[in-house]
């Protein structure tokens, strides 16, 4: 895990595939998985449970989550 405080969200988005950044595991959940990267050149690759089984409700929390980072890169 990287030291500093503030890192950039890496995102590519593809209409294509409304499923980008969700995978599920074998239990059946839906994860997310994005990569940040910091000032100092490290990289953080994070991997999340979305806490739901249900498609449509993991999109949404994914959503919610890069939103969040958007806006605290835009505050900072």
């Amino acid at each position: 895990m990287s030291t500093t405080t503030s890192g950039t969200l890496s995102v590519r988005l593809q209409s294509e595939n409304p499923n980008h950044h969700l995978y599920r595991n074998n239990g059946g959940n839906w994860w997310i998985h994005y990569t940040l990267h910091f000032s100092d050149n490290t990289v953080e690759r994070i991997r999340r449970s979305l806490g739901t089984r249900k498609l449509v409700e993991a999109r949404g929390r994914r959503d919610a989550i890069f939103n969040g980072l958007v806006q605290m890169e835009v505050s900072t």
